[in-house]
């Protein structure tokens, strides 16, 4: 990323001085300000624009949704990340196009994620690029949130925080740590999706993210058991098909012990 500037704006010291100090670690920011109220960030961008505003949501007086609109309305509005404890006002966050929303403690991963879609972006802007067909669905896709309806409320479950998936019919079960959620997708699409971020299709009725694997365990006429480390320490099966793939995934062959 070329001259990023970067604001950041929260009321509390110890956040802004925590994601200023993960900004700067990530060394691809040139500047990085920050601002205690909505109202101080006004000012500081009618002076110095920024390329990237973090946003906190809960703020005295002007939040960071009434904030975030706002800076829509510029000629050139920045790219918007919202950085907050509480995930019920993503589907908010979002409907007003901004770019990411993270949940504190913001990870270094997390955070350098959100700064290459940023760029991937600025690229594309720059070029003149058009989308590609299917880019809608892609975009969709790259949010590290799914959104689940539980008792007639939309929940967004980060996508890393899920074990494994189970197809059901028309539908898939996410699995988190403890908890089920019941979503109408294909497995099948969930696996090329999200192939990327580590998701692995071992059976035909399961999806396993390996960032959640403890142990593979041999099984009978050459299958595998894949242990997962969540509140019950879940086996999932591997199919004879699938532990040949999984194998050359991990990097361990097609017949490594």
């Amino acid at each position: 990323m070329t001259s990023t500037k970067v604001l950041i704006v929260d009321d509390e010291q110890h956040a802004r001085d925590e994601l200023a100090y993960l900004l700067e670690s990530a060394g691809t920011i040139d500047n990085v300000d920050v601002a205690s109220s909505a109202a101080e960030a006004l000012v500081m961008l009618q002076e110095t624009p920024a390329d990237i505003v973090f946003l906190d949501i809960r703020m005295p007086d002007l939040d960071g949704i009434q904030l975030a609109r706002t800076l829509g309305q510029f000629s050139s509005p920045p790219a918007v990340v919202f950085v907050s404890a509480h995930e019920q006002h993503a589907v908010e966050a979002f409907a007003i196009d901004a770019t990411d929303y993270l949940l504190k403690p913001v990870s270094m991963e997390r955070l350098a994620a959100t700064l290459r879609r940023i760029e991937s972006r600025a690229i594309g802007k720059v070029e003149g690029n058009a989308p590609p067909a299917g880019a809608e669905r892609d975009e969709e896709d790259a949010l590290p949130f799914v959104a689940v309806e539980v008792a007639g409320k939309i929940r967004l479950i980060d996508r890393g925080e899920i074990r494994y998936v189970e197809a059901e019919g028309d539908y898939v079960r996410f699995h988190t740590y403890k908890d089920a959620y019941l979503v109408r997708k294909s497995l099948s699409s969930l696996a090329e999706q999200w192939s990327s971020e580590g998701f692995v299709r071992v059976h035909r009725s399961f999806l396993v993210n390996l960032r959640h694997v403890i142990e593979i365990q041999p099984y009978f006429n050459h299958q595998l058991i894949v242990r997962l480390n969540d509140q019950g320490e879940t086996k999932v099966p591997v199919s004879r098909r699938r532990a040949g793939q999984l194998r050359e995934r991990l990097g361990l062959g097609t017949t490594g012990r």
